[in-house]
C-alpha cells in the first residue's frame, strides 16, 4: 500500500507539516508475521461500534505492526514489550497516552497505550502491536490507513520538549561525521545508542525545542536548508 499522507489536528491548533519522504531507518521496514505458538485473534466475534471520541488531538495517516524479534525486548518505557498487548509506539505522544486508533478501510478500531517511540520509517504514524493490528484485522495487509484519537483528557500532546532525528547508522564513525558537519549551524546535537535487534543503530538528533509545532518548523527548516529527505520529530523523553 503506498503512503497516505499524515494530517494531524489538535484542539483551537493548525494542522502540523507532514514529514516529506524517506530517511534512514532504525526499525526494519518488513512487517514481522505472528508466530504459531501465539494465541489466535477470534474471527467470529462480533464487533462493537466504538463510542465517538472526545475532540482533541487526532492523526491520519498509515499504521503499521510490530512483533517478532521485538516481542520480550525494552519497549522505550522500559517496560517489557509483549506484542499480544493492546500497545503502540508513536514518535511524539507522551507515554501512557490511550489513543482510539481506526482502521479506515473497515472501520474496526481498539484502544491502544504509548509505551514505545516509532515508527522511523517513511509515511508511517504508529506502530501496533500484534494484538492491536488483529483488533483492526490488518495483520495479513502489514499496514493500513487509520485515523487515531488520543482519549487521555489529561494530557496535551503538543506540550514538552521535542527534537529531530536526522539519520540512524550502524557505524559510529558516519553518525559522528553528520553530528560534526551539522554542529557548525546547530546545538544541541546528540547521538543517541539503540539496540535493535537487526543491529546496534547510532540515531543523530539535533536540537531540543519547546513545543511541537516550533519542532516541526524546525523540521521543516533541516530539509530545506541541510538537504535531508524525512527529518523526523520525536519527543525528548528525558527532559
Amino acid at each position: 500500500m503506498s503512503g497516505c499522507s499524515s494530517h494531524r489536528t489538535a484542539a483551537n491548533r493548525p494542522p502540523s507539516v507532514s514529514p516529506p519522504a524517506s530517511a534512514p531507518s532504525d526499525r526494519p521496514a518488513p512487517v514481522n508475521r505472528p508466530s504459531d505458538s501465539g494465541p489466535a485473534s477470534s474471527p467470529s466475534r462480533p464487533r462493537v461500534a466504538p463510542a465517538p471520541a472526545p475532540a482533541g488531538y487526532a492523526e491520519e495517516g498509515n499504521a503499521s505492526w510490530y512483533g517478532v524479534p521485538f516481542h520480550g525486548r525494552r519497549a522505550a518505557n522500559g517496560e517489557t514489550y509483549d506484542m499480544y498487548k493492546l500497545t503502540a509506539a508513536h514518535r511524539t505522544l507522551p507515554f501512557e497516552t490511550l489513543v482510539r486508533v481506526t482502521n479506515l478501510l473497515n472501520n474496526n478500531s481498539a484502544i491502544v497505550r504509548i509505551t514505545d517511540r516509532g515508527p522511523f520509517v517513511d509515511n508511517r504514524i504508529i506502530d501496533l502491536s500484534l494484538g492491536a493490528a488483529r483488533e483492526l484485522d490488518m495483520v495479513a495487509a502489514g499496514i493500513a490507513p487509520v485515523r487515531i484519537e488520543v482519549l487521555s483528557s489529561d494530557i496535551d500532546p503538543t506540550t514538552g520538549f521535542f527534537t529531530v532525528q536526522v539519520g540512524a547508522f550502524l557505524e559510529r564513525a558516519n553518525a559522528e561525521r553528520l553530528r560534526d558537519r551539522l554542529a557548525v549551524s546547530y546545538s544541541p546535537i546528540f547521538i543517541q545508542q539503540y539496540d535493535s535487534p537487526g543491529g546496534l543503530f547510532y540515531r543523530v538528533r539535533v536540537g531540543r525545542i519547546s513545543g511541537e509545532e516550533d519542532a516541526q518548523q524546525f523540521s521543516d527548516t533541516l530539509r530545506l536548508k541541510e538537504g535531508f529527505a524525512d527529518p523526523q520529530v520525536v519527543r525528548l523523553d528525558n527532559q
